[in-house]
């Protein structure tokens, strides 16, 4: 038998780290057993359907490198892969339920629907859904309701005795009474539009799905499918239910940490939130896998690569898996080191162009200046703060240029001399290391600190206080400008003194 599996979601919003995660187990273990991913798309919610969210998935999947073998717009055997492409398929198997006797046509109105919920609640009746009026109707009743004009929809018949059994690869065995199942559910509604139900077994039996890997919050649906399954008389998939993604709250009073469903209150979940922000997709791909998911308990760093060889369900823990972002961010850093300074260049210029501080003429400089902020980066977008200060932040204050222990006509000695060697240094191309030794033996000469010569060129420089190394600064301006803002700082120092 070959692995087929689904990663199947609802184009109603933007993909989030718990939808992700499920698509990259299935798309793993399809990969790890020689299987089929298969992808499809179930956008029978129209009302909240829109084709934003489409894209976005198309192009979520495409960031992290997951190709699927099967689905919309590479096609396959088993199409079409949009449900709202096969209502054919779902009215005619949905027909064949109500000739086996195992659905029936329900005449309900709305409004005796909703009068039915309140008195069930002012009530608080024990049975509580749909309460089956229309299930043992006869052809003259049918008949009657027809003439007046109602469309029916179709219900399924669940029994109302017994128990309903599911084998669960992590949860084993899962048992639900029937009589607590949802009464008779819809399974095409009036105007031919199937229910999620309807259309998902349909679907994952004609698309030869073999597991079924989705969210625990699925498990109370799981007895239901398989009574479906059984109507038809098809075999029920092996299921898989994933532990939940939480996210980690602390409280701000007693400091005490606990656990709840991930959502935007912990902070960003939308794949294209943290894309947007510079997280790398390789890193992302690989912390999201090891949420709820451990190799051997000790090994961290996995290519997409390794993770189609070794994935297993196996080793998927039973526990709710916790999102950490620090954690994120720390193997996001771990990626950015690795990247090549040619790689990385590539990947800041558009944060940096965004932000106005770049043109695309400009990368060569860039690349220049890549190795002094390498170990400093967490995320791509934190470049555009630490070149602020290719934007002129004016002339810079007296106080930042003099530092601690020295005086304006000290540090004006110095800055001259700093310059006297920085000018022919940067034109004749010396490296960093040549001009970091320069300088030190440079401070030892004028009798002071390597702080009196380095904090007056940053400043200089960059306007600011706290910035890059300043040689690595001066790369990425243009010289001439590096120049100017030397000669600019001097000039104050120089009036500084003056008034002393």
């Amino acid at each position: 038998m070959q692995v087929r599996v689904r990663y199947a979601p609802s184009p109603t919003g933007l993909q989030h780290i718990g939808g992700v995660r499920t698509a990259l187990f299935n798309y793993f273990f399809a990969r790890a057993n020689g299987g089929k991913f298969i992808l499809r798309v179930e956008d029978t919610d129209r009302e909240r359907y829109s084709t934003e969210s489409l894209q976005d998935l198309y192009d979520t999947l495409e960031w992290l490198g997951i190709k699927w073998d099967e689905g919309p717009v590479i096609g396959g055997s088993c199409g079409p892969y949009v449900q709202s492409e096969r209502f054919e398929l779902y009215r005619e198997y949905a027909q064949k339920l109500v000739d086996m006797g195992k659905a029936y046509y329900c005449y309900c109105t709305p409004q005796r629907l909703e009068e039915l919920r309140k008195k069930q609640e002012e009530e608080k009746s024990s049975e509580q859904g749909y309460d089956r009026h229309c299930r043992n109707l006869t052809p003259e009743q049918r008949a009657e309701y027809e003439k007046q004009g109602i469309k029916p929809v179709i219900r399924l018949k669940v029994p109302t005795e017994g128990s309903t059994t599911f084998h669960d690869i992590l949860m084993g065995d899962i048992t639900r009474e029937n009589k607590d199942i949802s009464p008779d559910p819809v399974l095409l509604k009036s105007d031919g539009f199937p229910t999620y139900h309807l259309a998902n077994v349909i679907d994952d039996h004609l698309m030869g799905v073999t597991h079924i890997m989705r969210a625990q919050e699925w498990i109370p649906s799981g007895p239901l499918h398989v009574i479906l399954y059984e109507a038809f008389g098809w075999e029920v998939p092996q299921y898989c239910h994933l532990p939940m993604v939480m996210g980690k709250e602390t409280d701000p009073v007693t400091g005490e940490v606990h656990f709840a469903k991930l959502s935007k209150r912990h902070g960003s979940t939308s794949v294209r939130d943290f894309r947007k922000k510079g997280y790398l997709p390789e890193a992302l791909l690989n912390y999201v896998s090891l949420v709820g998911w451990s190799y051997d308990g000790d090994r961290e760093f996995f290519t997409r690569e390794e993770l189609e060889n070794v994935f297993c369900l196996e080793k998927i823990n039973k526990a709710p898996g916790v999102f950490d972002y620090q954690k994120l961010d720390w193997f996001n850093g771990q990626y950015i080191r690795k990247k090549t300074d040619d790689e990385l260049a590539d990947l800041l210029m558009p944060y940096l162009c965004e932000a106005g501080l770049l043109k695309e003429t400009d990368r060569d400089r860039l690349v220049a200046f890549v190795p002094g902020v390498r170990e400093r980066l967490v995320l791509l977008s934190d470049a555009v703060g630490m070149c602020a200060f290719l934007k002129d932040q004016g002339e810079p204050a007296p106080e930042l240029l003099i530092p601690k222990k020295m005086d304006a006509a000290g540090t004006l000695e110095s800055l001259k001399a700093v310059y006297g060697y920085i000018r022919p240094a940067l034109e004749k191309g010396a490296s960093d290391d040549e001009m970091q030794n320069s300088l030190c033996e440079l401070a030892q000469k004028l009798g002071i600190k390597n702080a009196g010569v380095f904090n007056p060129l940053r400043t200089a420089v960059t306007g600011l206080a706290v910035s890059p190394p300043p040689f690595s600064c001066m790369r990425l301006l243009d010289r001439a400008e590096v120049f100017r803002r030397i000669e600019r700082a001097i000039k104050v120092l120089e009036s500084c003194s003056k008034e002393r």
